[in-house]
């Protein structure tokens, strides 16, 4: 029998108690439904330098992270959009990737917005990765008006962006087995 796959999480945020962090969480556990492990990466308790700050390429951080990304099979990004990009906590996450970490390896993207929904994010994501090699599935989700998307039980309001949680998820699993070396 195959190994599980195994899903990285990488959040766009150092606080994995927020809603990027939420959102990971939720695709995740659908992930470990589907039959996968998953880890996640904490830029809270383990931040990763500024690429190209003194003494970055030897951070134990940095090799960690990077040791975390080989052993995965698979990525979930999920960034808030800062004037209309990507976060810098992602965007440094991801320039500390490389092909050699993610070549041939899927990705799947979530942005979460204060207003209305844009897929700025996403698309600039979806750039970063094909950089590294990696190969981003079609289905996404971008979350508008992040502050009402949640009850007070941090689950989804909307049954939209819950069916958006599950078909991202699946299609991740599917495509990761397509894939798999």
């Amino acid at each position: 029998m195959d190994e599980p796959i195994v899903v990285m999480g990488i959040c766009g945020s150092y606080d994995l108690d927020s809603a990027n962090g939420r959102m990971l969480e939720l695709i995740l556990e659908e992930c470990g439904n589907l039959g996968a492990e998953t880890v996640v990466w904490d830029h809270g308790k383990r931040p990763l330098p500024l690429v190209g700050a003194e003494g970055s390429w030897d951070d134990s951080n940095v090799k960690d992270y990077q040791e975390m990304a080989v052993s995965a099979d698979a990525y979930v990004l999920s960034s808030p959009e800062y004037h209309g990009t990507m976060s810098g906590v992602m965007k440094n996450s991801l320039d500390w990737l490389y092909s050699k970490h993610t070549s041939g390896k899927i990705f799947a993207l979530v942005s979460t917005l204060g207003g209305q929904t844009s897929n700025n994010t996403l698309n600039h994501m979806r750039i970063a990765a094909r950089w590294i090699h990696g190969w981003v599935i079609p289905e996404q989700v971008a979350v508008p008006h992040i502050k009402s998307a949640f009850d007070e039980d941090g689950e989804l309001l909307s049954s939209d962006i819950k069916d958006r949680v599950l078909s991202i998820s699946s299609s991740l699993i599917e495509n990761t087995t397509k894939l798999r070396r």
